[in-house]
């Protein structure tokens, strides 16, 4: 199996496996293919039952990966996520014994209930995807991606995540409950059995389609269009949205900017194309941008959303109409 096949074709058969598996989660599944293509990470929001684990799982075993699953709870250290040095009594030597994280898909499930020092203890690790444990730093393995969860409706017992680390995730997720019709085919397979998930692709050739969507072109229009839709959340008074101003703390940062377009890249790979539309960054805008808008307390009293404040924005700037397919085969 080669890479040289029409783009995103791939994709389409590592999504028709993993659904052979997960009904009704169409917009999850597909968000965690873009940020495997992204080399991003993933926050997941919804009530338990959804299938959060099963989705990661089945896409680990669709790309012949390791996955692992840390449960976090409050009483979590750092060395149970990362690993600590161990001292060894028949040699009189410290040995290194690797945490969880070192692992290709990673699910930190219910985040929010491990104390911040432990949440800081991923960073490292999702940033510079390295850890240090004593003097030495290992790499985690190549792919990496890590999901985190957490649950919306208990708040007891929880700690909110520090906004250095949600800013580290490419994408928030929402999820929901699945439609009647869904649900008869989740008990229905669920009571069933599971049919078994073929690998689809090695880790070798998700790296190299990794590179492929590396090469998707974006046109400069586009990427100023993100730029003024991300200032916009920081100054929305100068970009013709004043009603927003108040329901806004901080705005999203850069890092925002740079993963609208890193994510339209990769689903525009999935869709078929060597070039990103507009379509594509309006699709994927949200997601990344619902977790980095810090809102005010008007905005909690209010009950106003960062989704809520993101459509506005999207309504008030302009998107540019500029024939991308044109600008991609010039190339």
């Amino acid at each position: 199996m080669t890479t040289s096949v029409r783009p995103g074709s791939q994709m389409e058969r590592l999504l028709f496996e993993i659904k052979k598996v997960i009904v009704g989660q169409d917009h999850l599944l597909e968000r965690i293919v873009v940020a495997l293509l992204a080399r991003g990470h993933l926050l997941v929001e919804g009530v338990p039952g959804l299938a959060k684990t099963l989705a990661v799982k089945t896409v680990a075993q669709a790309i012949s990966g390791e996955f692992k699953r840390i449960q976090f709870t409050p009483d979590l250290v750092p060395a149970d996520l990362v690993g600590t040095r161990i001292y060894n009594q028949k040699n009189g030597e410290f040995q290194t014994s690797l945490g969880p994280v070192f692992t290709n898909l990673l699910l930190a499930d219910e985040i929010n209930r491990a104390p911040a020092k432990v949440q800081s203890a991923l960073l490292e690790v999702m940033q510079e995807r390295q850890v240090t444990i004593g003097r030495e730093t290992h790499r985690v393995p190549d792919p990496f991606l890590v999901m985190a969860t957490q649950n919306p409706i208990e708040t007891e017992g929880t700690y909110a995540l520090p906004e250095a680390q949600v800013d580290r995730f490419m994408m928030k997720v929402l999820i929901t409950y699945p439609s009647e019709m869904d649900e008869f085919v989740v008990v229905e397979r669920m009571t069933g059995a599971l049919p078994t998930v073929q690998p689809v692709l090695s880790t070798e050739q998700l790296i190299a389609l990794q590179r492929e969507t590396d090469k998707v072109f974006v046109d400069p229009v586009l990427m100023e269009y993100v730029v003024r839709l991300v200032t916009a959340t920081r100054s929305p008074k100068e970009y013709g949205v004043p009603d927003i101003a108040k329901y806004i703390t901080y705005g999203a940062s850069p890092r925002a900017s740079i993963n609208i377009v890193l994510t339209a890249r990769a689903l525009a790979f999935m869709r078929g194309r060597s070039y990103v539309l507009a379509q594509d960054l309006s699709d994927v805008a949200v997601d990344v941008l619902r977790h980095r808008i810090v809102l005010s307390y008007e905005a909690l009293s209010d009950d106003v959303t960062s989704d809520t404040l993101v459509a506005k924005v999207m309504e008030r700037i302009p998107v540019p109409t500029a024939p991308m397919q044109g600008h991609a085969l010039a190339r």
